[in-house]
């Protein structure tokens, strides 16, 4: 039983760690919206917008990828299941 309710709980925390996954989406979509509208108004900084997105995208794509680390450490190699 015990057992049982430790891979519920990892399973649920699996599925909320993954919820993080929405942050980076919203976030990157909104810089490229935003660097799309600088690159337009400016044409001539098109390379330094471009890589300071990138830069940031790949910043806020970490978390996303934590997030998912987490999640498959949870489901597939739960340390919790050892303690019991």
């Amino acid at each position: 039983m015990e057992r049982a309710i430790v891979l519920a709980a990892s399973a649920i925390g699996a599925g909320l760690a993954m919820i993080a996954g929405l942050g980076p989406g919203i976030g990157e979509g909104i810089a490229v919206s935003k660097a799309l509208e600088a690159i337009g108004r400016q044409p001539e900084c098109k390379g330094t917008v471009t890589s300071t997105m990138l830069l940031g995208c790949a910043v806020a794509e970490s978390t996303g990828i934590y997030s998912l680390v987490i999640a498959l450490i949870l489901i597939y190699a739960n340390p919790l299941v050892n303690l019991l």
